[in-house]
């Protein structure tokens, strides 16, 4: 935690200040609870005493018994004992699911500030690295424009910087396009299906990514059959860049990258394995989730807004598929994507 950060400091007082008081309520009410059960069970063996020793003077007086023995064998002294024992039960039972309401209470509070300190967290990575992100194409663009109008510049420095101000710019594009579908895929995102060649579809992304990219080896196998798979387009080309370039940041320099193709029990799988720095077990079930990067944003060296993988994962679900995270051997990360085939296949075989 940044605690530089006042704003974030400010909000961190405010909720230990709550879970403090929400502390100090639930103990009063322990206190006041037990202190009521303690004298609740008191009055009630008070009461119990003051009517047996009533009723067995009485009992005496009148001849039908002889002592406190004899007494307590009658029936009369039977039934009052059942009635406060039974009022006993029902004190100590209200003590205990007041005692386990407390517990589920204490709880859910805990549970309610670890989370809403993950989410304050990940909202603040977010909002750092989605400023850093917007700020460095930008900046990149405006300083080419800027060399371009201050300086006389040959033709191959001008087709230079120009390339570089159109690679900022896909920068730039793509990641205000994954912010629009970031928020479409929680309220409006409605996917249009149609049938892609598969293997024609992956080998323009693959052409398309290795010229933007040119320092990194990508390993495309086609798949022979020339599947057909009924998919909305934009969604997957999001997924399969996100998960090409989500491989080239975690893989050092000279990445190496294999996108494979399978077809198993009617299922298409594509599998992204890199030779990256891997991913820990415990973070495999976390990395889907929105705004979610491994870390801390003051110290971490790669790029990223933690909308990747969300993506991904949304595209899979939407498509009725399924994602699993695996390790690669002898390192990196496999990310296996299991999509259902088109029915038109069939027919076009």
């Amino acid at each position: 935690m940044d605690f530089e950060n006042p704003i974030l400091f400010r909000n961190m007082e405010q909720n230990l200040r709550l879970r403090l008081l929400s502390y100090v309520v639930i103990a009063y009410m322990l206190l006041a609870f037990t202190w009521w059960a303690v004298l609740l069970f008191t009055k009630n063996m008070d009461a119990f005493y003051a009517k047996r020793d009533i009723q067995m003077i009485e009992m005496m007086t009148k001849g039908l018994v002889k002592d406190k023995a004899e007494y307590e064998q009658t029936a009369d002294y039977q039934k009052l004992a059942r009635k406060y024992q039974l009022q006993e039960w029902m004190i100590f039972g209200e003590a205990g699911v007041f005692i386990v309401t407390l517990i589920i209470g204490i709880w859910l509070i805990n549970r309610g500030y670890r989370e809403e300190m993950v989410a304050a967290q990940q909202r603040r990575n977010f909002l750092l690295s989605i400023t850093h992100e917007l700020k460095s194409p930008i900046a990149s663009i405006r300083l080419i424009i800027e060399t371009f109008v201050k300086r006389n510049l040959s033709k191959e420095q001008m087709d230079s910087f120009s390339k570089s101000a159109l690679k900022e710019t896909d920068r730039l594009n793509k990641l205000v396009n994954d912010l629009l579908l970031s928020a479409k895929l929680e309220t409006a995102y409605q996917p249009y299906f149609e049938n892609l060649d598969l293997n024609a579809f992956l080998s323009e992304i693959v052409a398309t990514f290795s010229a933007n990219f040119p320092g990194v080896q990508i390993k495309f196998q086609k798949n022979d059959s020339n599947p057909i798979i009924r998919a909305d387009k934009v969604g997957l080309t999001s997924l399969t860049l996100n998960l090409l370039e989500n491989a080239v940041k975690y893989s050092g320099e000279n990445p190496k990258i294999e996108l494979l193709q399978n077809k198993i029990n009617g299922a298409l799988q594509l599998e992204f394995r890199d030779q990256g720095i891997g991913i820990l077990d415990k973070e495999k079930k976390k990395i889907f989730e929105k705004f979610y990067r491994v870390g801390n944003e003051d110290t971490r060296q790669t790029k990223g807004t933690g909308l990747g993988l969300f993506i991904v994962n949304q595209v899979v679900k939407a498509h009725k598929g399924k994602i699993l995270v695996l390790n690669n051997q002898p390192k990196g990360t496999i990310f296996r994507i299991e999509l259902p085939s088109s029915e038109s296949e069939s027919e076009r075989e």
